[in-house]
């Protein structure tokens, strides 16, 4: 059977759970497909010596990082965040400049992107980060293609994920492609996570992506929104329902939220809309009834402005029912 050697780097300040997470994944592939050397997995340091992740928690490799790719480059080489990448050791860098091109398949997590940026693995290439650090990484690395947007982006053997979890997402995208829908499924089950998140998810639900309302009538009528994505929610009847007139309360949504509530609200639909076209079977026209459009044709016009692609493609890509 085909060995996958994975590679996980360690350093200090890395965030453990951009190691455990794709490990777990990559470990119960290899159970779930009843091949236990579908991965072999390896942790490797710059010395070999133990790293202290950023909680504190004491990891111990099984190797040095020069030992490690000896007897030849690894099939997956997973990069973490953490806090150790705002600073990072030179030498770090040096040895992914050198030996991380030689891997068959180059993968970050978190700001572990930061890294590959620094090493000059991402220039010309799209990829994404935590978002927190988008923005650094866009003004720090100009030749690096930043979308702060997904979870996780892949651009050829190159695969970079947002903060912590979305590891885990990317992870599972990984094992499909290797070993099929069934093993990743089980593995999510496991894990108790879905199968899968797809990777031009946003990093932020709607809820998130915004700041929450101070005062409890406008948070209130956010979460109602969320709630209600099929009712009236132009700004008269939304005005009506938080008590107020309609200027005053388009001044208030925008000063508490950061957005306006029309955006908002287009907002909320759109990824309501994603969430039905994903995990259930329910037709484009019902979708489109039940996330506030109305009709098939103003949901396509919102999907083709907002994401690129008609309703009907989104749902042939991701489609993935909760089971």
């Amino acid at each position: 059977m085909t060995q996958r050697p994975v590679l996980v780097v360690l350093f200090d300040g890395v965030q453990s759970l951009d190691v455990t997470g794709p490990y777990e994944v990559f470990a119960g592939a290899g159970r779930a497909s009843g091949d236990p050397d579908a991965y072999t997995i390896r942790t490797a340091s710059l010395n070999g010596g133990p790293v202290r992740a950023h909680s504190g928690l004491r990891m111990l490799p099984d190797t040095t990082l020069a030992e490690a790719v000896a007897g030849g480059a690894p099939h997956t080489l997973v990069v973490p965040g953490g806090e150790g990448t705002r600073e990072p050791d030179p030498a770090l860098v040096g040895w992914l400049r050198t030996h991380a091109p030689d891997a068959g398949r180059l993968v970050s997590v978190c700001t572990g992107a930061l890294l590959l940026a620094e090493a000059g693995l991402l220039d010309g290439h799209r990829a994404t980060t935590h978002w927190v650090a988008c923005d650094h990484m866009a003004r720090c690395y100009p030749e690096v293609e930043v979308d702060p947007d997904p979870i996780f982006v892949r651009d050829g053997r190159l695969s970079t994920s947002a903060g912590v979890t979305a590891g885990i997402d990317l992870a599972l995208a990984l094992v499909e492609e290797d070993l099929g829908r069934d093993v990743a499924l089980t593995v999510a089950r496991h894990l108790v996570v879905f199968l899968r998140r797809p990777g031009n998810q946003a990093q932020f639900s709607v809820q998130l992506a915004a700041q929450t309302a101070r005062r409890e009538p406008l948070r209130d009528l956010q979460q109602w929104i969320t709630e209600h994505p099929e009712g009236d929610l132009s700004v008269e009847a939304l005005a009506a329902r938080a008590r107020l007139s309609p200027r005053h309360f388009a001044r208030a949504f925008q000063a508490e939220t950061g957005t306006t509530p029309g955006r908002y609200v287009d907002r909320v639909r759109l990824e309501h809309a994603r969430r039905l076209l994903e995990e259930t079977s329910r037709g484009v026209e019902e979708v489109a009834r039940a996330s506030g459009y109305g009709t098939s044709e103003a949901m396509r016009r919102a999907f083709t402005k907002t994401l690129g692609t008609a309703p009907a493609d989104y749902r042939r890509r991701f489609h993935s029912p909760v089971n």
